[in-house]
């Protein structure tokens, strides 16, 4: 079972994704936790406070993806690409609702977006061995990441049948790179 405190939080993302920021009102937020006005200000007295509680629930979860993504037995870059699809996971869902507030101005929200960010490409570089080579691998997995996302949003989810040939992309970027670095 859920606390209160978790509940009203999963109602703010929930609220924050599907409505947007201008619509994620204390009394929104409390009505779709099932809780009071009152009950939720005790656990959040103010609004910012819950925002703040979601970026670090974000940085949290990130953290948790980061440590698999390093001890990914396919390799960082693999699984960055394999794992770029919205699939309603604790991390999606905490990401789009962080990057709604990040859209409403949220100053934490956007240097937690682009922390978590950050930690995604230094780990990609760091197994590359390049900067470049790490952001080709981002932005393949972000384009994936952004198309699976809009896909599912409006209704229809994206398949990863196509992903073989893009793993086998990244394949090629990542045995570039180890064959540059051996290079004198």
């Amino acid at each position: 079972m859920t606390s209160s405190r978790d509940r009203i939080l999963d109602a703010f993302e929930e609220v924050l994704a599907v409505e947007g920021e201008r619509y994620a009102t204390v009394e929104a937020v409390a009505a779709r936790a099932g809780v009071s006005k009152g009950g939720l200000l005790y656990h959040f007295p103010a609004k910012d406070q819950l925002a703040a509680a979601l970026c670090d629930r974000l940085v949290a979860l990130a953290a948790e993806d980061a440590e698999s993504m390093r001890t990914a037995p396919e390799g960082p870059a693999r699984y960055y690409v394999r794992s770029s699809h919205y699939a309603g996971t604790p991390l999606d869902r905490a990401l789009m609702a962080v990057s709604r507030l990040q859209q409403a101005g949220d100053a934490r929200a956007r240097e937690v977006i682009e922390s978590v960010s950050g930690q995604w490409l230094s780990i990609l570089r760091d197994a590359l061995g390049s900067l470049d080579a790490a952001r080709a691998v981002k932005l393949i997995g972000d384009g994936l990441y952004y198309h699976a996302l809009h896909s599912a949003l409006g209704g229809h989810p994206a398949t990863t049948e196509a992903d073989e040939g893009l793993l086998e992309v990244v394949d090629r970027i990542t045995g570039a790179t180890a064959v540059a670095e051996r290079s004198p």
